[in-house]
Parts: structure tokens; sequence; C-alpha cells
């Protein structure tokens, strides 16, 4: 095991530095993984751009990076020695398990609970990270490391169908054909729903839609969707007037699933939500999904190496965090190990 380890380190808005740092030891109950690959969010993106999100401010030297797996390469304490060379999967949150939330199995709303890339708890654009073992799921060999990593958005599509009662023979509107939309359509149909419809503003993400499970797509600029009967509408694209287009999409005692982050407030149509018995939700990260996502992806129901559209090393972390503005761009991946030869 080498002493140091190169870091990806966030030191303010819009300044990123490559560092040496000690690799951490396990400590009791953790593993330490070697990280294999990391998919870039658009926390990632905001946190360069702004330095902050919301109430998490960057105040000192930040790693980010949330969607990770790699090889279990020692354990801790407590831990079976036979999961060492484990490939596995990251859920980046780890909770209190002792609160009132946690007990009553939401963990995702622990208020104590240390999530990667939010201040002040370094993420995983660095070589190696120690991790709570219970947050470390195995993922089989037919698995790449890229998509080990991309469990976790994987996850918050498994968690949006969930909240949105998705099942066999479902008509599903998602809004917004991003990385998170393209994923939650895969698992409605995944889950038997008959009709996915994806609504986006861009062509070439309309396109992408269709290639990843969507039945059928709309360009919100021309397409009226108020009278589609949606059983559930999925809002991934955080903007209001995608959202009050949706709910006005949904059926009587449909469901109408908050997912995109967007604007603090908006004007919604209340009277519409009250004389329909349209039950509303927001989603928060999600809750016991890495099982399922995982099996998801084993048994080939959804791709995620298909999302990925460009690869980096450390040291191309920015471009990696500026990749998503070009044409074409779906999903780009750190390799904290380095680019293939």
């Amino acid at each position: 095991m080498p002493a140091t380890m190169r870091v990806s380190v966030l030191r303010a808005a819009g300044d990123l530095a490559v560092e040496e740092r000690p690799v951490p030891a396990a400590g009791p109950g953790q593993v330490l993984v070697r990280v294999g690959s990391v998919g870039v969010c658009g926390s990632d993106v905001h946190y360069h751009r702004h330095g902050r999100i919301g109430e998490f401010v960057v105040t000192a030297p930040l790693v980010l990076g949330h969607e990770a797996g790699g090889r279990v390469v020692a354990v801790g304490a407590g831990v079976d020695p036979a999961r060492v060379g484990q490939r596995v999967a990251l859920e980046p949150g780890v909770p209190c398990r002792r609160c009132a939330q946690c007990r009553a199995g939401r963990y995702n709303l622990c208020p104590d609970v240390r999530f990667f890339a939010t201040p002040p708890v370094d993420g995983a654009f660095c070589e190696y990270l120690a991790h709570d073992a219970d947050y470390a799921f195995a993922v089989p060999d037919s698995l790449s490391d890229d998509a080990a990593g991309l469990i976790e958005p994987l996850s918050v599509g498994v968690w949006a169908c969930r909240k949105a009662a998705v099942g066999a023979g479902s008509r599903l509107l998602v809004a917004g054909a991003g990385p998170i939309g393209l994923v939650t359509a895969q698992v409605a149909r995944a889950l038997g729903a008959a009709d996915v419809v994806v609504s986006d503003i861009d062509a070439g993400r309309r396109g992408a839609a269709l290639r990843f499970g969507a039945t059928q797509v709309l360009d919100p600029a021309v397409d009226d969707a108020a009278g589609l009967g949606a059983d559930a509408f999925v809002d991934c694209s955080g903007a209001p007037s995608a959202v009050v287009a949706g709910i006005r999409a949904v059926r009587p005692a449909g469901h109408v699933v908050l997912v995109g982050m967007g604007a603090d407030e908006a004007t919604l149509p209340v009277s519409h939500l009250q004389n329909r018995e349209i039950t509303l939700t927001g989603t928060f990260r999600y809750a016991d999904t890495y099982p399922a996502a995982i099996s998801l992806a084993a048994r080939g129901v959804v791709d995620l190496d298909g999302l990925v559209t460009g690869r980096f090393d450390l040291d191309g972390v920015e471009e990696a965090l500026t990749a998503g503005a070009r044409p074409g761009s779906i999903k780009s991946v750190v390799l904290p190990g380095g680019l293939p030869a």
C-alpha cells in the first residue's frame, strides 16, 4: 500500500488543484477502497462554479465526487477479511442510525448523515478512501467500474419510481432527459411501465431518451402534455414551468414526484391538485435502494455504461466538470487511477 495518494481538491469556487495526501486507514467497521470510477454530478458542477449549494458552503478545501465504486484493499476491525478484493459500489451517505428518522427507516432524512462531497465531508475524487463497510455493496464482475459508480444516480431513479408508485402497466411522464431522467425512464420500463413519456427542450436529449427506455418524447416548447392522463409524473428538470405542466398531465389520484433541484419557491395549481386528489412529494437522495439498483444493472435491464460520454483522470477534473455543456454529453466520469493506456 502506498503511503500517499493523489487527490483533486476544490480550494474555492473555480479553484481546483491536485494534491498529495496520506492514504487513509480503514477504521473500525470500515473498508479501504481503491477508487475505480466516479461519476460527475450536477452538485459537483455547482460547487465548482459557486462554492456552495444552499446552506452548504465550501469554507475549507473539499474533495468533490459522490458517485463512486472501486475495490476493497483493506478492512478495519470488525470487518470480515474476506472482503479484501471485493468490488463494491459505495453508497455515499452514512447516517447516524440512532435518530428518529433512521429508526423509522428514513435514513436519507437523518440530520447527522455524513455524505460524500457535502461540506465538510470529502468525496471520492481521490485514489483511496475509507468508508463504512455497511454502505459498501458488493457488485458482480459483470458490472464495469463505471457502472459500479453509477449505481448512485441509478438509486435516485429507483427511489423516484418507488415514490411515484410505478408498476406494471403504468403510464409515466418524466421531465428532463439528463442522466437522472434517463435512469428513471429505464427503471420504470424495468418495473413494467407500459408507457414512459420523456419531455425535454433539447432534441439531442430527446433522442437519447428514446435510446434509454422512453416510448415517446415531447418537446415542451410545442407539445402540450395536459391530456396525457399519466399515472405519475417525475420532474427531473427543476424547471417551474415543467412542474406545472407535469401536474396538469396527471390523472386524478395520480402521483407527482419532484426530483430536480430548481427554484426554491414556485407557484403551483393548488386547486387542480386538490380537486384531483393528486399526491405531491419531493425526494431527498434515497434509502435502501442499492441492492435493487445493483440487481437491475447486473441483469442488464438498465444500461449504465451507455450513459458515459467522457472519461477523465484527476488532472482532468476541471474538464470533466465542464464537459456537460458539450453537445451530446450525457455523463462524465473520473478515473482516479488514471485513464487506460
